[in-house]
């Protein structure tokens, strides 16, 4: 009878042991989460007279988050605003009497428009409307003569603008706006620094809503689409915490199993990438290893 006891009690051992080791509960997807990632580069060459980011910070779009130095743009800025008010001087009667011909010629226009008006109505001529086309070539021919003659002149009033324009623009972009919504990840700067055009600021990424790239074989493609629901753990103190997300993308080619894939068997078959977008409430981490469940109730709709 002990014997008989024995033998019962391995058998059920075995047999818990046997349905153990061939249970199928195991997650559908396997994967990290990530966000995207912008670093922040300088726009201009000089020193961060301010700087005030730290990482972890929550940025908005938009928001000034320092300058760098504009003491020399300004100076030069100065300098070219000297230059042109000396060559406004010395050109004011090129400068006028190109402002009379063009007086003239938008006179002759508007009175080309209203003979054109007045043949329409048959109270004008063919001669009224070749007389005032006549009369708008001569000005514009005066006008590209006297340009000619004082053309270093103008050259000269023209490259200034642009470099104003220029300045300008340096100027702007000398001060330091945060693009987009997220928080700072990595600071590359520090103030009173110097920096160069290009040279990386900061890293900031928006981690409100995190994305998980999972992959997932062949067989169950049937059983998800994209906007459907399904179900997200990630590691805890006792158990696994659940999120729900979203798939927001799946891979239209299968390719060979990544290093993320945890059985053998899934390892040795082609798989396919899929994204899950999952609301963050602050336990999510770049890197973060978590796995995908797809719900029984969306999987069966």
């Amino acid at each position: 009878m002990k014997n008989y006891n024995y033998i019962l009690t391995l058998s059920i051992i075995a047999t818990t042991l046997f349905s153990c080791g061939n249970n199928n509960d195991k997650a559908d997807g396997y994967g990290n989460f990530e966000a995207t990632e912008i670093t922040i580069s300088a726009e201009n060459n000089g020193k961060l007279i301010q700087f005030s980011i730290e990482e972890g910070d929550q940025l908005e779009k938009d928001q000034f988050v320092g300058f760098i130095d504009t003491v020399q743009l300004a100076l030069k800025r100065e300098q070219l605003i000297v230059s042109k008010s000396v060559i406004n001087s010395k050109s004011k009667g090129v400068l006028s009497q190109i402002s009379v011909l063009n007086s003239k010629l938008k006179t002759a226009r508007i009175n080309k428009t209203r003979v054109e008006n007045l043949i329409k109505d048959n109270a004008g001529t063919q001669k009224q409307l070749d007389d005032v086309s006549g009369e708008i070539d001569v000005i514009k021919s005066q006008i590209r003569s006297v340009e000619i003659q004082n053309a270093p002149v103008v050259n000269e009033l023209k490259s200034i603008d642009v470099q104003l324009k220029q300045i300008d623009d340096q100027i702007k972009k000398s001060k330091i706006i945060n693009p987009v919504n997220g928080t700072v990840l990595t600071k590359f700067a520090e103030p009173n620094e110097i920096t160069a055009f290009g040279k990386p600021l900061y890293k900031i990424a928006d981690l409100s809503t995190m994305e998980l790239r999972v992959y997932i074989s062949e067989t169950q493609l049937a059983n998800i689409k994209i906007g459907q629901k399904v179900t997200v753990k990630i590691d805890a103190t006792e158990d696994m915490k659940s999120f729900e997300g979203t798939i927001s993308w799946i891979a239209s080619e299968a390719e060979f199993t990544p290093k993320i894939i945890q059985t053998k068997e899934e390892r040795v078959a082609l798989v396919y990438a899929a994204k899950v977008n999952v609301a963050n409430d602050g336990s999510l981490k770049i890197g973060m290893p978590a796995e995908m469940w797809i719900n029984s109730v969306s999987s069966s709709q």
